[in-house]
């Protein structure tokens, strides 16, 4: 800098640290012309990243809770739920874990607004275990109609993460019964518009968790496949159901909890399954 201000006074041909006096005599003009000059931004490129790439889980940034669950306890014999909420300033991810919603977590105004919560329970259906996972695209307020699309992308994008958020956070319960990771994940997308409101299978849950994954990815179609081939070869060797599962008509032992532990409408009870993006034909 000080060199560029001495070369104002110096003849053309003089060399200054290898420079000309005449090129740092543009140099300085260049700096002086920017002076007080903020540059224009096209965009905040931070804000561009975090939305079209990748999802990444940071353990770092995970709160975990427990409420009045047994952590080892096997969901098909005591219910289990998670809360999970995030914070847009701290980028602070709380997951509650206990036998009902946290719905002490989902007050204020803040979370009544944005409705980017993502619950889910454990169920055990005709024998088989399942994590079904409930997201909120719209309805309620027209804002969130508006941004319907969006709002279905970022769930999509981030739910990777929120599933890999239940894996660690719960960790004791995973390793007790790892076969818990093989259970099939059913994601609920609930919409006041049509296109929106439908529910996913997304594959084993180990699967389902891996970055990148989504249900509308070529991961996830693979998975629903294969789980879909598995339980038509074999189905009477405990394959997991190849179309949403339903509960037995009649109270009996191999369905489990006897009620949802989701207080949402469960609209999604006969509906027509999307696995992996592709239409299933309802049972």
């Amino acid at each position: 800098m000080g060199y560029a201000a001495a070369a104002l006074f110096l003849p053309p041909g003089t060399q200054i640290g290898g420079s000309s006096a005449a090129e740092l005599k543009r140099r300085s003009s260049l700096i002086c012309g920017r002076k007080g000059r903020r540059p224009h931004r096209q965009g905040s490129p931070a804000v561009v990243a975090r939305l079209f790439g990748p999802a990444i889980f940071e353990a770092s940034k995970l709160k975990v809770l427990f409420l009045g669950v047994d952590q080892e306890k096997h969901p098909g014999h005591l219910p289990r739920a998670y809360t999970l909420t995030h914070s847009d300033i701290t980028a602070k991810i709380t997951l509650a874990v206990s036998q009902t919603i946290n719905r002490s977590q989902l007050q204020g105004w803040y979370n009544r607004l944005q409705r980017d919560e993502v619950v889910a329970e454990w169920k055990k259906v005709q024998g088989h275990m399942s994590l079904h996972v409930h997201c909120h695209i719209s309805g309620g307020h027209f804002l969130l109609d508006f941004i319907a699309k969006l709002r279905y992308y970022i769930f999509s994008k981030e739910l990777p993460v929120v599933l890999k958020a239940f894996v660690h956070g719960d960790e004791t319960l995973f390793r007790a019964h790892p076969e818990l990771e093989e259970a099939l994940v059913w994601v609920y997308f609930h919409s006041s518009l049509p296109e929106y409101n439908k529910v996913e299978c997304w594959g084993p849950l180990h699967e389902a968790a891996s970055p990148g994954h989504g249900g509308h990815s070529a991961a996830a179609a693979a998975a629903a496949t294969a789980a879909a081939a598995a339980a038509a070869s074999s189905p009477s060797a405990g394959a997991p159901p190849s179309a949403m599962p339903r509960k037995c008509p009649a109270n009996c032992s191999c369905c489990f909890p006897p009620q949802s532990l989701i207080p949402w409408p469960q609209e999604f009870e006969q509906p027509q399954a999307i696995a992996g993006g592709q239409q299933q034909p309802q049972a």
